[in-house]
C-alpha cells in the first residue's frame, strides 16, 4: 500500500490557526521553519510501522532534499517525494491538455491526503482516492487511520 500527503495546509500548517508539533531544536528550527500539524509525526510513524509506503506529493517547488531533511529531523523516513518540478516533468510533460495539479494514480498511490477540495474533485474525475483534511481537527489522525484500514480491507 502507498499513501501520500500534501504539504501546505495539510501537514505544514500555521501555528496561529492549528495545533502543531513542537518546533525542532536549534539549529534545525532555523533551517526548517514549517510547523507540522499536531499528530503528523505519530501518524507517519504508524504508517511506517504498518509497512505502508509513505510519500509526499506537493505542488510546492521545495527541493526533495529539503523535504526529506525536514522529515528526517522528526525521525520519519519518506519513500518518495513528488514536488512541483517532478510533477511537471513526469505528469504534465507531453500533455497538450491541462492535467490535474496532482495525479496520484500515475504513481500507484492508494490514498492521497490533502486539504484542497479541487484535488478531491479531480480524484472523482480521474479515479484516485483523496481524503480531505482541512481546518483544525483534533480527530484528523483517527480519520486517516480509519480510511487506511477501510482501504486495506478491499485490497
Amino acid at each position: 500500500m502507498r499513501i501520500s500527503f500534501d504539504l501546505d495546509d495539510t501537514l505544514f500548517v500555521p501555528k496561529e490557526k492549528f495545533k502543531t508539533e513542537p518546533a525542532l531544536k536549534i539549529p534545525f528550527c532555523i533551517i526548517y521553519k514549517e510547523r507540522l500539524r499536531l499528530g503528523a509525526v505519530e501518524l507517519m510513524k504508524y504508517i511506517r510501522s504498518q509497512n505502508i509506503e509513505l510519500w509526499i506529493y506537493t505542488t510546492s517547488y521545495r527541493s526533495e532534499r529539503y523535504i526529506r531533511g525536514l522529515f528526517r529531523c522528526y525521525g520519519i523516513k519518506l519513500d518518495c517525494v513528488v514536488n512541483g518540478e517532478k510533477h511537471a516533468n513526469e505528469v504534465q510533460a507531453g500533455h497538450k491538455e491541462g492535467m490535474p495539479s496532482k495525479y496520484p494514480s500515475k504513481y500507484r498511490i492508494d490514498l492521497h491526503i490533502d486539504d484542497d477540495i479541487s484535488v478531491a474533485q479531480n480524484g472523482k474525475i480521474y479515479g484516485f482516492r483523496v481524503l480531505l483534511v482541512g481546518s483544525q481537527d483534533d480527530c484528523w489522525v483517527d480519520k486517516v487511520i480509519k480510511e487506511i484500514e477501510r482501504i486495506k480491507r478491499f485490497c
